[in-house]
């Protein structure tokens, strides 16, 4: 009776493990969901304000080459009709040349801002894809415990704590903002 004692004592110990292991590996997962998903929306953010962004940059590329044209066709016309433009024609000439140079400095700042949203966006694709990893890593080594319960073979607890210590790992870097990023494992989950 000992033997089985100590037996159902083993059992219980192992298990312990095992569920000490998913709660902790599921509770961290947890809290890297919340904050993923909080870098989700600031992605999304990132990626809006840049569309939004392009689109001045864009518009105003768009106004600046119209009133280009427009000021060399006023200029034309006013050659074609004689010698000395109107007074009309150089107040329309200044104010197309008033205009163009208010585009001219609007450009590289609306691109610069545009690029920064983007680069923003990048940034947090990084920790995002660092929460992703964890998140994988984090429910195989959940799953290989759970296998490890039915078994009771120390071996696959041994290797759901790899599986785990590499989530955690990714998890903290998302955490913390490290530069760790596993290239591979995007490219394999991307």
């Amino acid at each position: 009776m000992d033997i089985e004692i100590g037996a159902e004592a083993k059992d219980k110990s192992f298990n312990r493990r095992v569920a000490i292991t998913v709660v902790a590996l599921s509770i961290f997962m947890g809290l890297c969901g919340v904050k993923d998903g909080n870098i989700v929306q600031a992605m999304q953010q990132a990626q809006s304000d840049g569309v939004d962004a392009w689109n001045e940059y864009q518009a105003t590329k768009t106004k600046l080459h119209i009133d280009e044209t427009a000021q060399t066709q006023v200029r034309l016309l006013a050659l074609s009709a004689g010698a000395r433009p109107l007074a009309a024609v150089d107040v329309e000439v200044l104010r197309l040349g008033t205009e163009i140079a208010k585009y001219k400095a609007e450009v590289p700042m609306l691109k610069a801002r545009a690029e920064g949203f983007s680069a923003r966006y990048d940034a947090l694709n990084v920790h995002d894809d660092q929460f992703d990893a964890s998140d994988a890593l984090i429910s195989i080594a959940v799953s290989i415990a759970a296998v490890a319960a039915l078994v009771e073979i120390s071996a696959a607890l041994w290797a759901s704590w790899a599986f785990g210590a590499l989530g955690v790992i990714m998890g903290l870097a998302g955490f913390l903002g490290w530069s760790l990023h596993s290239a591979l494992l995007s490219k394999l989950l991307g």
